[in-house]
């Protein structure tokens, strides 16, 4: 649609114009180049998926237009982008038009945008102060359900806001939501829901961490996750990826009967949130807040920002919504979004910057990874100036050369991503990335195996590949040797102190109290983790030992089918891919781990030292034990660490679930716990147990 020269001169003046609306509104003059660069971003954002600028500057430009079209009625055209919904859609799904229109909401970033807000809400109702609902601003993938009948009937992406595409088969392997609903027990026959499909930041990382041990470029962030997810044809592979979603509005219903009353619920937005609660949906009910007056929707808002990193989701912000359902039809919407509502926007996490230079870092497996080196930018409250392009193919697809301008993203603990090049922005001086072919350490030419995309330093004495490989092993997640961090570990190789994993355990602590900054404090803080990490179970060593493939879960697997790790010697690679979720390409991983003769006399060397090669499974098989029982928690324990709890389980032979269904046998619950609970207490075969009474059953395991 447009050319190269034409997207050249529209990203200029896009550039000019943001420079403008930072000062001062634009003037009536510049209002058609303001309409035709939000068509021109909203055309590459809605129709190729591919932005050249952000969020926040869209949005900076969007409302630069729309306040001065409020100012001046007489300037707005039909088709000015303040009037219509954006539209494109993919073919790859039925199409389907919502029972209402799904709009979109109007931005805020400032206390003063809430507050004009606020105003204009007060005049239209004719109130002197009104009654909030406040809730997280979920960064997800839009949806819209319907339910007929208490059945699911559909469910359908956003798409242009009119019409979406019908994913219900995907929608039906996300285990929060429900299939069957009973929506006529409020007197109601239909229900159309809206809501948010996310994939949690832990299933993130997992999804993400599998991705990478098969050599494959991770997915960029939680919300890309969630959205492509949605679009996969084969529902197998959804319901593998683990989606959860939040259902948070009550777009349309009709009764039962004529004569039904209104349902009390029904009157207002809080109270439509506990009816889908109460119905087993996972709606905001425990976060949302009701206030009265903008002062205290402030006041949350900042609070929650505070806690943004500490959700196990991704949110980008917080809904402010009128309460009442009556004043929100009388206040009613225009064509882009309701009056009766405004999403306050927390600080960016995208920008652009200039990359210029690329280092070459190796893993603890050989992997060459291409770290770009960027002029420092501001994101996410961090300062970002390295990012990883994972691996040849990654710069190879994406085009990103040295000196081009990039588009980087942060979404919260997630590492920082270059979403793509801006090549239309290109002056002839960019450069290639050049791939080295000898190893950037030792100097051993680079391979790379067939079918993969990383290139490997295949000289498993490169120094590189020992130090990643001592920080693996002593990770918050394999041994967990705490004051043991990466820096550690790189001070104590150059010094000679460490060579090698099993160095761990000979450190001279003598010379290690010499060092500037290791007090007898630190040291001997020190020493304790090293020797609390010789009685870590199994499954922590084996996953410490970095074998390629084999990650936390599998780790589990394997420790849970021996005794005593040295008995793998003797399995061959059919016993191995008889276990539980155990393929060819993990198996034969762990089988020539296990058949090197370097390894073995590594685990010789490390039971020596003291360490735990010994499966629990032997011992637990004699107890009145947990053998054959599932678990699954919700809500917050407050006697036992989660991640504790969960290895107690499984350390007396049970099994952990990750929903609810008629497999659960028991569901410990802690404090806030949600709609797992409400869902739990509708299955009579599960029972349920408090936090106390769960630490008693072990006792007894």
């Amino acid at each position: 649609m447009y050319s190269t020269d034409q997207t050249q001169l529209l990203q200029k003046l896009t550039s000019d114009l943001l420079s403008i609306v930072k000062q001062h509104p634009p003037e009536k003059r510049q209002l058609e180049e303001l309409r035709e660069v939000l068509r021109f971003h909203e055309y590459r954002y809605a129709i190729l998926n591919d932005p050249l600028i952000s969020d926040f500057e869209y949005d900076s430009l969007y409302k630069a237009l729309e306040k001065v079209e409020t100012e001046h009625p007489e300037l707005v055209t039909p088709d000015s982008p303040t009037q219509r919904v954006a539209s494109g859609l993919t073919a790859a799904f039925p199409n389907v038009q919502h029972l209402v229109p799904m709009l979109s909401l109007e931005n805020s970033y400032n206390e003063e945008d809430l507050a004009d807000w606020d105003r204009k809400a007060r005049e239209l109702t004719g109130l002197e102060e009104l009654e909030y609902c406040i809730e997280p601003k979920f960064d997800g993938a839009s949806i819209s359900l319907i339910y007929e009948n208490d059945r699911l009937l559909r469910g359908v992406t956003r798409g242009d806001g009119i019409a979406g595409d019908e994913i219900t088969t995907n929608i039906r392997q996300i285990r929060s939501v429900p299939l069957s609903a009973s929506i006529s027990r409020y007197g109601l026959q239909l229900i159309e829901i809206r809501g948010e499909v996310l994939m949690n930041k832990q299933n993130f990382k997992k999804y993400n961490d599998g991705l990478s041990e098969q050599g494959l470029a991770p997915l960029a962030n939680p919300r890309n996750a969630a959205a492509g997810s949605l679009r996969i044809k084969d529902s197998r592979e959804v319901s593998r990826r683990n989606l959860e979603a939040f259902l948070y509005h009550v777009s349309y219903y009709t009764y039962l009967s004529p004569d039904t009353p209104v349902q009390p619920l029904l009157k207002t937005h809080s109270g439509s949130l506990q009816m889908l609660w109460d119905l087993g949906f996972r709606s905001p009910q425990k976060e949302k807040r009701i206030v009265t007056g903008i002062q205290g929707v402030i006041g949350y808002c900042r609070e929650f920002e505070q806690k943004r990193d500490d959700l196990p989701y991704e949110i980008d912000g917080m809904v402010i919504k009128v309460n009442s359902l009556d004043l929100q039809e009388k206040m009613g919407m225009t064509t882009h979004h309701p009056r009766w509502a405004i999403a306050f926007k927390f600080q960016a996490r995208q920008a652009t910057s200039i990359l210029r230079n690329v280092e070459f870092q190796v893993g603890r497996t050989g992997s060459i990874t291409p770290v770009a080196k960027i002029d420092p930018v501001p994101l996410g409250g961090v300062t970002v100036s390295s990012i990883s392009l994972f691996n040849a193919d990654v710069v190879r697809e994406k085009d990103v050369r040295i000196g081009d301008h990039v588009l980087i993203e942060r979404a919260g603990d997630v590492i920082p991503y270059v979403v793509k090049s801006l090549s239309e922005l290109r002056t002839g001086k960019e450069e290639p990335i050049v791939f080295p072919t000898l190893c950037p350490v030792c100097k051993h030419p680079l391979e790379k195996p067939e079918g993969e995309a990383v290139w490997r330093c295949v000289n498993p004495s490169c120094p590189a590949q020992v130090v990643e490989r001592i920080i693996h092993f002593a990770s918050k997640d394999a041994m967990d040797i705490r004051s043991f961090g990466d820096a550690n570990v790189k001070k104590f190789f150059e010094l000679g102190f460490l060579n090698d994993i099993p160095g761990i355990y000979r450190l001279p602590y003598d010379k290690i109290r010499t060092l500037e900054g290791f007090g007898e404090k630190s040291v001997a803080n020190l020493q304790t983790a090293i020797e609390n990490s010789r009685h870590q179970p199994l499954h922590r060593l084996i996953f410490g030992l970095g074998i390629r493939y084999v990650g936390e879960t599998t780790a589990k697997t394997l420790a849970a089918s021996v005794s005593h790790l040295r008995d793998f010697v003797d399995y061959s690679l059919e016993d191995l891919q008889n276990l539980e979720d155990v393929g060819p390409k993990v198996a034969t991983s762990v089988h020539a781990f296990f058949h090197n003769s370097d390894n073995q006399h590594l685990l010789d060397d490390l039971e020596s030292l003291g360490l735990n090669l010994k499966s629990l499974k032997s011992k637990t098989e004699n107890q009145g034990n947990l053998n054959g029982q599932t678990f699954l928690f919700t809500g917050t324990l407050t006697r036992l660490k989660r991640s504790a709890a969960e290895e107690a389980v499984e350390a007396n032979g049970g099994k952990l679930l990750s929903g609810v269904s008629s497999k659960l046998n028991y569901l410990v619950v802690g404090e806030d716990a949600g709609s797992k609970l409400e869902k739990a207490k509708k299955i009579p075969s599960i029972r349920v147990l408090t936090e106390d009474e769960f630490i008693r059953l072990l006792s007894l395991a």
